[in-house]
C-alpha cells in the first residue's frame, strides 16, 4: 500500500522557497505602506482605516482561491498556477505602489498588491499538507517560517541598507515617496518573481488521485468534518439575526456620534447577515454546489481544532496588526520626538523600525528550527503558549525601553512569537481537515487571521485618539496584552 513519502530537507527547502519572494512583498508593504500613507498626506488617525484594504482583500480571495486550487489540475498541478499568477501580478504591483502621486492611489495599489500576493501566497499554506505527511508537517510549516524571516529580514531592511550603504538620500520634498523605498519596492517585485519561480520549476505535486490514495492508505484515517447538513432554515433565521444586528449596531454608531470607522464593522454583520440568507435560497433552489455555498456552508462545518484555534488567531492577529500600523508613529513619536513625515528626525526613526522588523525576523528565522523541538519535548500547544508569551513581553517592553538602540531587545520575544504564529497554528490545523479540503479550510482559517485585522483598523484609531491622547506607544502595549491572551487561550485546542 502506498503511503505518502517523506521528503528529504532540500527537498522541503525547495518547495517553501518560494515563500522568500512572498514575504519580500509582505514586509515591503508592512514596514513602509504607513510611511507611504503619511509622506502622501494622510493623519495618523487615518491610517487604520486605510490599512483596512490589506485584510478585506485576503479575506475575499484566499477562501476563493483555496477553493480553486482544490478542484484545480493541469500542465503546471494544483497549486502551482497560483503561485505563477500570483507572482507576476504581485511584481507588476511593487513596480507601482511607491510611484503613487497621491493618497487615494496609493490606498487602491495597496489593495491590488494585497490581492496579488494572497494569490500566490494561500496556495503555499495547503501545499505542505498536500505534499507532506503527518509526521513532517511541522518542519514543513517551520521550514515557511524560515523563509518568512529572512525575506523579512532583508525586504524590511532595505531602505536603510540603500541609505546607509549606497549613500542614497531617505529625505524627499514633501509629498513625494523617497529614492530608498522606491528602490526597495524595485528590487522586492524581482526577488519575488524569481524565488516563487524556483518552487514551481524545482517541485512536482501529487496528483488528486494519488492525494486519495495516500488518505486511504495513512496510518491514520482522514479525519470528518460534516455531522450535518446546517438547513435553509437555520440559514435564514441566522441571516435575520445578523443582519438585525448590524443595522441596530450601525444606529448606535450613528445617534451617539462614534467614529465612523466603527461602521465597517456594522458593514460586516450586515454583510455576514446577507451571505447567510443567499445561501438559504441557494439551498432551496438545489444550487449548492457553487462556490459561494460551498465555501460558507464549509465555514459553519469546521472541525472542532479549527474553531478552538480561531480565538487563538484572533488575539495574536489584532497583536500583530497593531504593531505593524502603529510601530512607525510609536517610534517616531515616542522615541524620536518627531511627528513630522519630512523631518530628518522622523525618517530616521522610519528607517530604524525598517531595521527593527527586520531584526524581530532575524530572531523568527533562528527560532524556526527550535520550535519543532520545543514541541517535541512538550507538545504544540506548551510551545505556542510559551512563544506567544514571549512575544507579548516584547511588545509591552518597548514602552518601558527608552532608547531607541535597544528596542531589538524587544523584537527578541515578538520574533520568537512570530514564528510560532506562522507555523504551529497551521500543523495542528492541517493534522484535522481531509487533503481534498485543504486548499478551502486553510482560505477559511484566513478569516480568524483578517477579522481581528479588520476590527483593529476600525477600532484602533478611535482607542489612540480617545484612550491614549494620540500616543501610538499604547497601542503596541495593548497589542502585548493581547498576545499573552492568545497564549493562554492555546491551551484549550485539541491537539491529538
Amino acid at each position: 500500500m502506498a503511503q505518502k513519502p517523506q521528503l528529504t530537507f532540500w527537498q522541503i527547502w525547495n518547495m517553501c522557497f518560494g515563500f522568500l519572494g512572498i514575504q519580500f512583498g509582505f514586509a515591503l508593504q508592512n514596514s513602509n505602506v504607513s510611511r507611504i500613507f503619511q509622506t502622501l498626506g494622510a493623519d495618523i488617525n487615518d491610517i487604520p482605516i486605510l490599512w483596512v484594504a490589506a485584510p478585506l482583500t485576503g479575506l475575499l480571495v484566499q477562501p476563493i482561491i483555496g477553493y480553486m486550487s482544490d478542484k484545480t489540475w493541469n500542465g503546471l498541478g494544483r497549486r502551482r498556477p497560483y503561485f505563477l499568477w500570483g507572482a507576476i501580478l504581485a511584481t507588476a504591483a511593487l513596480f507601482i505602489m511607491p510611484n503613487s502621486p497621491v493618497l487615494w492611489v496609493a490606498a487602491g495599489m495597496l489593495w491590488i498588491m494585497d490581492a496579488s500576493i494572497n494569490i500566490a501566497m494561500e496556495p503555499f499554506r495547503a501545499f505542505v499538507g498536500d505534499m507532506l505527511p503527518h509526521r513532517q508537517r511541522t518542519m514543513g510549516y517551520a521550514m515557511q517560517s524560515f523563509f518568512i524571516g529572512v525575506g523579512s529580514v532583508i525586504a524590511s531592511a532595505l531602505p536603510w541598507i540603500f541609505t546607509n550603504l549606497f549613500d542614497i538620500s531617505n529625505v524627499a520634498p514633501a509629498g513625494e515617496i523617497s529614492a530608498t523605498v522606491k528602490y526597495s519596492f524595485y528590487f522586492g517585485g524581482g526577488v519575488m518573481f524569481l524565488a516563487v519561480m524556483w518552487t514551481i520549476l524545482s517541485t512536482k505535486e501529487y496528483s488528486p488521485d494519488q492525494l486519495k490514495e495516500f488518505d486511504q492508505n495513512a496510518d491514520t484515517p482522514p479525519p470528518e468534518i460534516r455531522e450535518k447538513t446546517r438547513l435553509a432554515s437555520e440559514y435564514r433565521s441566522g441571516g435575520w439575526l445578523w443582519l438585525a444586528g448590524g443595522a441596530g449596531f450601525t444606529a448606535v454608531i450613528y445617534f451617539m456620534g462614534w467614529d465612523v470607522q466603527l461602521y465597517l464593522l456594522g458593514g460586516g454583520l450586515f454583510l455576514f447577515g446577507i451571505m447567510q440568507l443567499i445561501c438559504a435560497g441557494l439551498q432551496e433552489q438545489e444550487r449548492v454546489s457553487s462556490a459561494f455555498y460551498q465555501i460558507v456552508d464549509d465555514f459553519f462545518h469546521m472541525p472542532k481544532a479549527m474553531k478552538q484555534l480561531a480565538v487563538v488567531q484572533f488575539f495574536s492577529w489584532f497583536a500583530l496588526f497593531s504593531m505593524w500600523i502603529y510601530t512607525t508613529p510609536a517610534v517616531t513619536a515616542f522615541h524620536y520626538g518627531s511627528s513630522d513625515p519630512a523631518s530628518l528626525p522622523y525618517n530616521e526613526g522610519a528607517d530604524w523600525v525598517g531595521i527593527l522588523f527586520a531584526s524581530y525576523n532575524v530572531f523568527a528565522a533562528l527560532a524556526a528550527f527550535l520550535i519543532p523541538v520545543v514541541a517535541n519535548m512538550t507538545n504544540r500547544k506548551i510551545a505556542h503558549m510559551i512563544n506567544l508569551f514571549l512575544g507579548g513581553a516584547g511588545l509591552i517592553s518597548m514602552y518601558f525601553i527608552k532608547d531607541p538602540s535597544l528596542l531589538w531587545i524587544s523584537m527578541i520575544g515578538v520574533g520568537i512569537a512570530w514564528a510560532s504564529i506562522l507555523s504551529m497554528p497551521y500543523s495542528l490545523l492541517s493534522s484535522a481537515v481531509p487533503s481534498h479540503k485543504m486548499g478551502i479550510y486553510m482560505g477559511i482559517f484566513n478569516f480568524f487571521i483578517v477579522i481581528p485585522q479588520i476590527l483593529a483598523a476600525s477600532v484602533l484609531g478611535l482607542f489612540v485618539t480617545k484612550l491614549f491622547d494620540g500616543q501610538a506607544i499604547y497601542a503596541l502595549v495593548l497589542g502585548g496584552c493581547l498576545m499573552i491572551l492568545a497564549g493562554l487561550a492555546t491551551l484549550r485546542v485539541d491537539d491529538k
